[in-house]
C-alpha cells in the first residue's frame, strides 16, 4: 500500500498499526519494532515493485500482520488493486515470466530450499548462476544454424547453384553435430552423477551372519538403528537409514547375512539351517547389492585354532558369488575387515588378508573395530574416511579434457528432467546421423540418398527439446512445465 507513493527504493522503521491513519496506541499497535523495505521494479528479485515488511517473528505478531494485511484492501481499492495470499511458487514464477530466472535457476532454488547436507547445497548453488543456462543456448543455436544451412539446400537448390554436393555440404554439418552430441553426453553422465548426490548415494552392507554390519551401522549413524544379537540371521530385511558422511547424502542399508540356502526340514530345529524366512532375506539382500552404488562388504577376524597364525578372514562362497554379478563399471567395492582388536597389539602390524576374488583385487581393505570402548585406538574412522574419497570419486566430474576451471562443474546440477531432455536431443541426433550416413558414412560424392528435409527435422527436434530445458524454446508447453516444477515449492515463495 506503500509502494505508489514512492519512486525510488526506501527503508521505514517505526511501528505496524492495524488501521492506516488511526493514531497510534497500544492498542492498534502490532509490532512496535518492525522494519519496511520497498524495492522498485524491474532490478527486484521477481522483476515487479516489491515491499518487504520485516517484523519479529513470534507467532502472535506475524498472525496478527497476516490478518491486518487483507484490511488494506479498503485503501487501495479504488485503484484496481488487492492484496492476496501468494500462490506455491508464485514470486518465483513471475521473476520468470520475467526475465530474472529460467527454468534451470527455478529448479536449482527448489533443490536449495530442501538441500539437507553440504554436498547437496553445493550442488544447488552451481546451477543458481546462468552457467547451464548459456550451455544450453549455446548448444541450441548451433543446432540451429546447422538446420539453417541444410534448410538452404531445400529452398534454393532449385534456384541457385551450389559447388557442392549435398553429401559435401553436410559433412561440416555432420561433424559439428557429433562434437555436440559428445558433449551432451557427457552432461547427460554427469546429470546421472550428480543425481546421486542429490537423491542419496546406495550404500550397501555386505556379509556373512554374524560379522558385525549392523554393528557397523549402528556406528555410523550414532545409534541403535539395527538389531545386534549373536544369534545368525537376526537381521531378515533391509534396514536402510539416512545418514549424512562427509557432507554426502547416503541411504546405508544393514541386508541378512549371506549363507548357504538349505530350507529347515520338517521336526530340525537346528540354528545352522536356513529357514524360509531367512532364505528371502538373503534374496532380497543380493537384489539391494546389485541396486547399490557402493557395496561394503564386511568381514571379519576368527580365530584359527588349527594353525599357528591364530585368525584368518573367511569369505564365504555365497559373497563371492554376490560380488560376481556386481557391475564395477557403476558400482564400488569396498572391503571392511571388523573385529581388529582381536589382534594383539604387537601383533597388528601383520594383520590377516582376506582371499578376495579376483575382480576386486583393487578394492580398498580398511581394518575397524565396532566395539564400543574408548580405550582402542582402532575405530571406524578410517571406513569413513575411505568410503568419503570413494563418494568423490563415484561423483567426479565427466569432461572431454576441458574441465578449465572447473568448467563443467555446473552439470552436475542438472536435474532429472534436464537430463531427459538432453537424452531425447541425443536421440534425435542419432537419427540425423543415421539418416546422412545413409550415403556412405556421411563421405562426400556419395548424395543419392540423403533426405535433406527429415535431416533437417531431426535437428529442429534436437533444438526443441534443449530449448525446453531452460523454458525458452519454442515447445508450447512451458505451462505444463512450469506445473511440475513449481509443484514442490513452499506456499509464496
Amino acid at each position: 500500500m506503500f509502494g505508489s507513493l514512492f519512486r525510488h527504493q526506501w527503508l521505514l522503521y517505526g511501528k505496524w498499526d492495524v488501521e492506516p491513519g488511526r493514531s497510534s496506541t497500544n492498542d492498534y499497535i502490532i509490532d512496535s519494532g518492525s522494519l519496511v523495505l520497498y524495492f522498485p521494479g524491474p532490478k527486484t528479485v521477481t522483476g515487479e515493485d516489491v515491499i518487504e515488511f520485516h517484523v519479529h517473528g513470534g507467532p502472535a505478531v506475524v498472525k496478527a500482520v497476516l490478518a491486518a494485511v487483507p484490511e488494506c484492501n479498503s485503501v487501495i481499492s479504488s485503484g484496481g488493486h488487492s492484496v492476496r495470499y501468494a500462490e506455491p511458487g508464485e514470486f518465483t514464477r513471475r521473476a520468470f515470466y520475467n526475465d530474472r530466472l529460467d527454468l534451470t535457476q527455478v529448479e536449482a532454488l527448489g533443490e536449495t530450499l530442501s538441500a539437507e547436507t553440504e554436498q547437496q547445497r553445493q550442488l544447488a548453488v552451481r546451477s543458481t548462476s546462468n552457467t547451464l543456462k548459456e550451455r544450453y543456448e549455446s548448444w541450441r543455436n548451433l543446432l540451429l544454424q546447422a538446420r539453417g544451412e541444410l534448410e538452404a539446400l531445400i529452398d534454393f537448390s532449385e534456384d541457385q547453384h551450389f559447388d557442392d554436393s549435398p553429401s559435401e555440404f553436410t559433412l561440416s554439418v555432420t561433424t559439428q553435430v557429433k562434437g555436440l552430441q559428445a558433449r551432451i553426453k557427457a552432461s547427460i553422465e554427469n546429470a546421472a552423477k550428480g543425481e546421486l548426490l542429490r537423491g542419496g548415494i546406495k550404500v550397501a552392507l555386505l556379509g556373512a551372519p554374524n560379522v558385525g554390519k549392523s554393528s557397523l551401522l549402528n556406528r555410523i549413524v550414532g545409534r541403535d538403528a539395527a538389531i545386534v544379537s549373536r544369534e545368525a540371521g537376526t537381521t531378515r530385511d533391509v534396514v536402510e537409514v539416512n545418514v549424512d558422511i562427509g557432507g554426502y547424502f547416503c541411504k546405508l542399508g544393514d541386508l541378512a547375512g549371506l549363507r548357504a540356502s538349505a530350507l529347515r526340514s520338517i521336526g530340525v530345529n537346528s540354528p545352522e539351517l536356513v529357514g524360509e524366512v531367512e532364505t528371502e532375506g538373503i534374496r532380497r539382500a543380493k537384489a539391494h547389492v546389485l541396486a547399490s552404488d557402493v557395496v561394503v562388504v564386511v568381514l571379519s577376524l576368527q580365530e584359527d585354532i588349527s594353525a599357528s597364525s591364530g585368525f584368518f578372514v573367511p569369505v564365504n562362497d555365497e559373497i563371492i558369488a554376490t560380488l560376481s554379478q556386481c557391475d564395477l563399471q557403476r558400482q564400488r567395492i569396498v572391503f571392511a575387515i571388523n573385529k581388529i582388536d582381536l589382534l594383539s597389539e604387537s601383533a597388528s602390524h601383520s594383520k590377516p588378508m582376506a582371499i578376495l576374488p579376483a575382480s576386486c583385487v583393487d578394492s580398498p581393505v580398511f581394518y575397524i573395530s565396532c566395539i564400543d570402548d574408548s580405550n582402542t585406538s582402532v575405530g571406524t574412522n578410517s571406513l569413513l574416511e575411505g568410503l568419503i574419497d570413494t563418494f568423490s570419486s563415484l561423483t567426479e566430474v565427466s569432461s572431454l579434457g576441458d574441465n578449465i576451471a572447473g568448467s563443467w562443474d555446473d552439470s552436475l546440477g542438472a536435474s532429472e528432467r534436464q537430463r531427459l531432455l538432453l537424452a531425447q536431443s541425443v536421440e534425435h541426433l542419432d537419427q540425423f546421423l543415421a539418416c546422412v550416413n545413409q550415403s556412405g558414412n556421411g563421405s562426400a560424392g556419395q548424395d543419392s540418398d540423403i533426405d535433406i528435409v527429415v535431416a533437417a527435422e531431426c535437428l529442429r527436434a534436437a533444438a526443441q527439446a534443449l530449448g525446453k530445458i531452460t523454458g525458452r524454446g519454442d515447445g508450447g508447453d512451458v505451462e505444463e512445465v512450469l506445473g511440475v516444477v513449481f509443484e514442490k515449492f513452499c506456499v509464496g515463495k
